[in-house]
């Protein structure tokens, strides 16, 4: 199974989202919070191109924010790729 890397806030209700359907469907996750690191946020714009959270990583591939991650699932198409 691919690791799952999620930079997120705890004030973020898309972010609680994201890692909720992670979590039903038993994904462990690496989640690196945000909040008050300006360095951590600063990587994530880096790393990302985007300045909101969450940002979340399925090995080395981005695949965006929380909206991102519900239209993988709804295609049908985050299985496969959580499980490369």
């Amino acid at each position: 199974m691919s690791t799952v890397t999620i930079y997120s806030s705890d004030y973020c209700p898309f972010c609680v989202r994201a890692k909720q359907l992670l979590s039903a469907k038993n994904v462990a996750f690496n989640e690196i919070r945000v909040d008050g690191k300006r360095e951590v946020r600063q990587q994530m714009t880096e790393k990302s191109g985007r300045t909101s959270v969450p940002q979340i990583w399925i090995g080395e591939r981005h695949i965006g924010g929380c909206d991102d991650l519900y239209a993988l699932e709804r295609e049908q198409k985050l299985d496969t790729l959580l499980a490369q």
